[in-house]
C-alpha cells in the first residue's frame, strides 16, 4: 500500500513504545552512519549496561533519558521500499495524558503496546478510547516484551482474547494483534524463529501494507473560511483548505450561518487559477456577488451542515483543575473561536468498562459527555459526519491553556427550536429616551470589603442626579432569583452567569445597573463581560485586605467559617482570583465612604457619557 502513513504509539507507561520504534528504524537501516554511532556511544550510559537502548533515538529530553520514559511527543520520518511514515511517539506516564492526545489528533493508526507480563492495564484503556475519540479506526496491538515471559503462545492468546473485547467496544475497524520484542527485534521487522505459533505479518510489513482510508466518505463540499483576502478594490477571495469533497467554477455554493447562496467566480490554488480543486487543497475561492463571508464561516455545497448554539460533546478533560457545570471557556472549532460553557455534564465514561456514570464534576483524564451552549450560532456537524467542523478544544479564559478537546455527538433540538424574536423599540431608542447610556458597574471584593455599600451610595446619587437605575446585590439575589444555589463552585458559577443575564436585560431596558457580588473567580468575571458587552461593563475592585474585611465581619461569617462552620467561604476555605485589569481598584480602608465615593463617581464619568 502506498502513500503516506501517518501513525501513533501508545500505551502505558514503560511498555516500551520508543525501544520500538527505534529498534525498528535500525534492524530496518534508516538511521544515517552518524545516528548510528551517536546511537552507540549513548548507549554506554544508557540503562541497559552497555547494550543498544533504542529508545534513545526518540527520547531526546534530558528528563527523559535521566528518568526512562518519555514525556514529550517524539515525531519521526522515515520511509521504506514501500511506503513514507510519519510517527509521534507518545508519553505512557498518565500524568502525560495531554500530550499524548495531541499526538493522536493527527493520526491515521494507533499502535498500541500492551506489556505481555502485565496485560492490558487501565491507562492502556485509556489510551485506546482517546484515539477512538479522535477519529482513528485502524490498530495495531503490539503485545511487547515476549522475551519476559519466554515468548509464550498461550499467554498471547489470552491478552489477544481481552484485546477483540476492547476492539468491539470501541467499534474499531481493522485491528491487528502481533506479539514482539522490542529489545531483541522479534516480529519487528524479521519473524521471530521463537515464536513459531504466530503466523502473521511482522509489525514493520503490516505498516506498510495496511490501508487506512475509510469505507465511508464525507458528504459534500465544505470549506471553512480562515482568511479574507483583498489585496486591491477588484478583487475578494475567500482563503481556507478544502476539508470535503471538491468544487468547480461555475457550481452553486451556501454559506453558513447567513444561508446566502452564490456561484464560484474563480478558484485559485497556489497562485495558480484552476477550474477545480478538491478534499486536502488549500484555496483562494471567489464569488459572483458580493455577500458577507468572514473568518470562522463555511462554504458548502451538498451537504446539511448544523448552524446552531447549542450540542452534546464527548470530551477529554485535561486539566489540573476539575470541571463543573456551567463553567466558561473559549471554544474553537474549526476556524471559529467564541465564548463557550459546559452547561450540563451528562455523565463521564469509565475508562475500563465504557460504562456511563452520572456526574457533577469531572476530574483531569476523565472523558466526559456534555452540553455545550454558545452566545451565538457556530457552524457545526458530528464528527462522525465531517472531522474538521466536528472537533474543537476548550481553552481557559484565564490562562489561555488548553482545557480539553472534544467532538460534536449532535446538536440540541430546543437550540434549533428557538429563534431570537428581534423588537421594534430597540435598547438605543430606550437609552435616548431615558437620556443616558446604560452600563453595568460590577462590584467585586472580599465579604465585607464595602462594595453592597460603595453601590448602595453610587446609586443614590445617580439617581438624584435624573439617572436611572438598578442595584443587584448578592444577598438579596440569593434571597430570590438564585433561591436554590449554594456555595459550591458550580453553584457560584451559575450564580454569577444569571446575574449577568439579569443586568444585560437591565441595560437593554435602559438601566444603569450596580452589582455588588463577591463573584471570586476570574473566568467567571470574563463571562459577565462576554454577556453583558466589552463596552457596557466596568469591573470596580473594591481591594480592602482580608485583615480588615475580618475586622468589621458585621454578620460574623470570618467567625463561623474559621471555626469551619461554614464551608467554602471566600478568602478563608476558598479563593478569590484578584481581577488583573479592573476599570477601577478602591481600597476602603485607606479612604472614608465620602472619598472613595468621589473617586469611583469622577472615574465613571467617561463610561456613562452618551
Amino acid at each position: 500500500m502506498k502513500g503516506l502513513l501517518k501513525f501513533i504509539t501508545c500505551g502505558s507507561v514503560d511498555d516500551g513504545k520508543s525501544t520500538l520504534i527505534g529498534h525498528m528504524l535500525y534492524d530496518a537501516k534508516l538511521l544515517y552512519a552518524d545516528q548510528k554511532r551517536a546511537l552507540e556511544l549513548d548507549s554506554r550510559v544508557g540503562s541497559r549496561e552497555g547494550a543498544i537502548d533504542y529508545s534513545l533515538l526518540l527520547d531526546g529530553l534530558m528528563a527523559e533519558r535521566e528518568q526512562g520514559i518519555t514525556i514529550d511527543v517524539a515525531y519521526r520520518y522515515f520511509t521504506t521500499d514501500n511506503r513514507s511514515f510519519i510517527v509521534a511517539d507518545t508519553p505512557g506516564h498518565e500524568e502525560y495524558t495531554r500530550n499524548m492526545a495531541v499526538g493522536a489528533s493527527f493520526a491515521e493508526l494507533a499502535v498500541i503496546l500492551v506489556d505481555a507480563s502485565q496485560g492490558i492495564l487501565q491507562q492502556t484503556r485509556r489510551h485506546a478510547r482517546i484515539c477512538a475519540l479522535m477519529g482513528i479506526k485502524s490498530f495495531v496491538f503490539a503485545v511487547n516484551k515476549m522475551d519476559l515471559i519466554y515468548y509464550d503462545g498461550l499467554r498471547y492468546k489470552k491478552i489477544e482474547k481481552e484485546i477483540r473485547k476492547l476492539a468491539v467496544d470501541l467499534d474499531l475497524c481493522t485491528v491487528a494483534v502481533i506479539p514482539v520484542s522490542a529489545t531483541e527485534g522479534d516480529n519487528v521487522t524479521e519473524k521471530s524463529e521463537r515464536m513459531p505459533w504466530y503466523h502473521g505479518k511482522t509489525l514493520l510489513a503490516w505498516l506498510e501494507t495496511v490501508d487506512v482510508r475509510e469505507d465511508t466518505k464525507e458528504e459534500g463540499f465544505v470549506l471553512p473560511i480562515q482568511r479574507v483576502c483583498r489585496p486591491n478594490h477588484t478583487f475578494r477571495g475567500f482563503q481556507g483548505q478544502i476539508e470535503a469533497g471538491q468544487i468547480s467554477v461555475g457550481e452553486e455554493i451556501t454559506v453558513l450561518p447567513s444561508g446566502e447562496s452564490a456561484h464560484v467566480q474563480t478558484i485559485l490554488s497556489a497562485d495558480k487559477e484552476v477550474r477545480s480543486a478538491e478534499k486536502g487543497r488549500p484555496v483562494t475561492v471567489s464569488l459572483d456577488r458580493e455577500i458577507d463571508v468572514s473568518r470562522g464561516c463555511v462554504i458548502v455545497k451538498d451537504t446539511k451542515l448544523k448552524a446552531a448554539n447549542m450540542f452534546t460533546a464527548t470530551l477529554l478533560w485535561m486539566d489540573d483543575a476539575r470541571l463543573v457545570q456551567g463553567k466558561g471557556f473559549f471554544i474553537k472549532l474549526g476556524t471559529k473561536m467564541m465564548p463557550a460553557a459546559v452547561m450540563d455534564i451528562k455523565y463521564r465514561i469509565d475508562v475500563n468498562s465504557g460504562e456511563h456514570i452520572p456526574a457533577e464534576e469531572v476530574y483531569k483524564n476523565e472523558i466526559a459527555v456534555c452540553d455545550i451552549a454558545l452566545p451565538e450560532k457556530m457552524v457545526f456537524d458530528s464528527f462522525i459526519n465531517h472531522r474538521a467542523v466536528g472537533s474543537f478544544v476548550l481553552i481557559d479564559r484565564v490562562t489561555n491553556m488548553t482545557s480539553a478537546c472534544g467532538v460534536v455527538e449532535h446538536s440540541l433540538r430546543r437550540a434549533e427550536n428557538l429563534v431570537w424574536q428581534k423588537l421594534d423599540i430597540t435598547r438605543k431608542e430606550r437609552a435616548l429616551k431615558m437620556g443616558q447610556k446604560p452600563v453595568t458597574l460590577w462590584f467585586t471584593g472580599l465579604s465585607g470589603a464595602g462594595k453592597s455599600t460603595l453601590a448602595n451610595e453610587i446609586e443614590k446619587i445617580l439617581s438624584v442626579s435624573g439617572k436611572y437605575t438598578m442595584l443587584l446585590d448578592g444577598d438579596n439575589v440569593r434571597m430570590g432569583l438564585n433561591k436554590n444555589l449554594g456555595f459550591k463552585e458550580e453553584d457560584r458559577i451559575e450564580n454569577i452567569r444569571r446575574i449577568a443575564e439579569v443586568a444585560k436585560l437591565m441595560n437593554d431596558a435602559g438601566l444603569i445597573v450596580l452589582t455588588a457580588f463577591i463573584s471570586p473567580y476570574r473566568s467567571d468575571r470574563e463571562n459577565a463581560r462576554e454577556i453583558i458587552g466589552t463596552d457596557n461593563f466596568i469591573e470596580i475592585y473594591v481591594s480592602t485586605p482580608l485583615k480588615e474585611c475580618e475586622k468589621r465581619d458585621v454578620k460574623g461569617l470570618y467567625k463561623k467559617a474559621r471555626n469551619g462552620e461554614i464551608p467554602n467561604f471566600t478568602g478563608i476555605s476558598s479563593p478569590f482570583e484578584e481581577p488583573v485589569h479592573p476599570e477601577i481598584t478602591i481600597d476602603t480602608s485607606a479612604h472614608t465612604l465620602e472619598e472613595a465615593v468621589g473617586i469611583i463617581l469622577k472615574k465613571i464619568e467617561e463610561y456613562l457619557k452618551q
